[in-house]
């Protein structure tokens, strides 16, 4: 082609020069100190076949060089970087880009006709006519989907070296001292391992453009809850810098707002609304979309009382359905016998109810003391033991003393076992 460095030579005065080249945070890495080289008309533009000065540099430690693969004018059209081709200001592709601005590509394909575009592009850019190409369509209030999908710190990660072929053959012997990644590929078939600049540029056919606009649609929506009492909103992620004031002054534009509770432990706040209205506007216009101070804020739907304890109860009951007995223990203990009058101290129910005996009045008698007649003998009653007798025995009891002991055989289960034995000893003991 004519502008080609190789060519004629009639069209050098349209080839481009520049100082410093148009990047974005990512691709110039987190060094603040570059040492960049410079080469004047050192490669043709990728996509308008312009010779252009080329930047080269390295971006961080173990970290690939890169250089500029579009010249600055093909970069100002669609408002992107030199170097990957993605929107300067929210770091996500062309065609997701112009599918939320609803931008409408009508730059031309022929060679001829590119030639002359890019020329009339460059005389408005010197002359300084105002926004041209993409960056008419970024005049207008930003959508919902980029909201959702840009960007807002940079992603260095991008920036590794590519994974080194000779050792995922296994024939790599450089070792440490190789330049590339001794990484084995995730999947060899990943679409987006083949990607197409002009279609990056152009934006059709990304595949990393619809991978996000896919994601975009699977994204969670927030919907309002069905209690209508509910006006309160909860506000996640804030910092130290994030205050009342600037709670206010954000949810402000959706209605009245009544009280704003920050939680400085949690890093949270709670915002409530006069009316049920304004509450649900600010939740669809502020999920996944607010960013106060570089950071990104959590919008939920606050929780009633009632609804909190409802669920803490039925987390612990939740719970405690899971503990299963632990093998090996022995079961649980019998009830104790509901009468408790007629079988005393029987826990285990070992007493029959028949032999068990009657209950006994406890503490004193009740009613007048006892008093003797006037002349009636005093002393122990008749039948007393003398005094100085240890013990006393009423007719006709039995007499106390050791238990009597008797003699049973052994019972039949241990007859034919290992276990010899002669005899069985039983204690009896007789209440009186």
């Amino acid at each position: 082609m004519a502008m080609s460095k190789s060519a004629n030579t009639y069209n050098r005065q349209n080839w481009e020069e520049s100082e410093f080249p148009i990047l974005c945070q990512t691709c110039l890495g987190d060094n603040p100190y570059i040492r960049m080289t410079k080469e004047k008309f050192g490669s043709e533009c990728k996509i308008c076949a312009r010779p252009f000065t080329v930047f080269r540099w390295c971006p961080g430690a173990r970290m690939r060089f890169k250089k500029t693969e579009v010249c600055q004018t093909c970069a100002k059209i669609k408002n992107i970087c030199q170097t990957c081709l993605l929107d300067l200001e929210y770091g996500l592709p062309v065609q997701v880009r112009d599918n939320a601005l609803k931008i409408q590509d009508d730059l031309p394909r022929s060679d001829v006709n590119k030639e002359y575009y890019t020329q009339h592009i460059a005389n408005q850019l010197e002359k300084g006519d105002g926004p041209i190409g993409a960056l008419t369509g970024k005049a207008s209030a930003p959508s919902d989907m980029l909201l959702k999908l840009a960007r807002t710190t940079p992603y260095y990660k991008r920036n590794r070296p590519h994974i080194c072929s000779f050792y995922v053959k296994g024939e790599c012997k450089r070792g440490e001292e190789c330049p590339y990644r001794h990484e084995k590929p995730t999947d060899p078939d990943d679409p987006l391992s083949d990607q197409n600049i002009k279609d990056r540029f152009y934006g059709i056919n990304d595949p990393v453009a619809d991978k996000l606009l896919k994601r975009y649609t699977d994204m969670p929506k927030l919907t309002p809850p069905d209690d209508k009492s509910i006006t309160t909103l909860y506000v996640g992620n804030l910092d130290e810098t994030i205050g009342e004031k600037e709670l206010r002054d954000h949810f402000y534009q959706f209605g009245e707002v009544r009280t704003v509770t920050l939680v400085q432990r949690q890093n949270c706040a709670f915002v409530q609304f006069t009316s049920r209205t304004a509450a649900e506007m600010a939740a669809e216009k502020s999920f996944n979309k607010v960013i106060i101070h570089g950071k990104r804020i959590n919008i939920k739907w606050g929780k009633s009382q009632g609804q909190q304890s409802f669920s803490k109860k039925g987390t612990e009951e939740e719970g405690l359905e899971h503990y299963h007995p632990v093998p090996g223990l022995p079961g649980a203990l019998p009830m104790p016998p509901m009468d408790m009058h007629a079988v005393p101290n029987d826990f285990f129910g070992l007493v029959p109810p028949q032999l068990a005996a009657p209950p006994q009045a406890m503490g004193p008698p009740r009613g007048p003391p006892l008093r003797l007649p006037v002349g009636a003998p005093r002393g122990p009653p008749p039948g007393a033991p003398p005094p100085g007798a240890r013990f006393f025995r009423p007719p006709g009891s039995m007499p106390r003393g050791p238990p009597m002991m008797m003699m049973m055989p052994p019972p039949e289960d241990f007859k034919g076992s290992d276990v010899k034995i002669t005899s069985l000893t039983v204690q009896i003991i007789v209440f009186t």
